[in-house]
């Protein structure tokens, strides 16, 4: 994996997904010894609040269309 010239690197989509980082996830640098490491920081509010809004919709069932509208909120 290489830094590109703006100093960015991209997150495996793996390490992504196990961690639930999505875009505008906070993230943190911390050096350790002679690496660094990349630690989520706090939860995106609009994230955690989609979250809920799809937890509380119990097991009823939605439409795609439905389902993306909660997305775009």
């Amino acid at each position: 994996m290489r830094v590109t010239s703006k100093g960015e690197v991209t997150i495996p989509q793996a390490i992504r997904h196990e961690l639930g980082i999505q875009p505008g996830t906070e993230v943190s640098f911390e050096v350790d010894g002679q690496g660094v490491r990349i630690v989520k920081t706090a939860e995106s509010p609009r994230g955690r609040a989609l979250v809920e809004r799809l937890r509380a919709s119990g097991h009823g069932r939605m439409s795609t269309d439905e389902i993306l509208a909660l997305t775009r909120e």
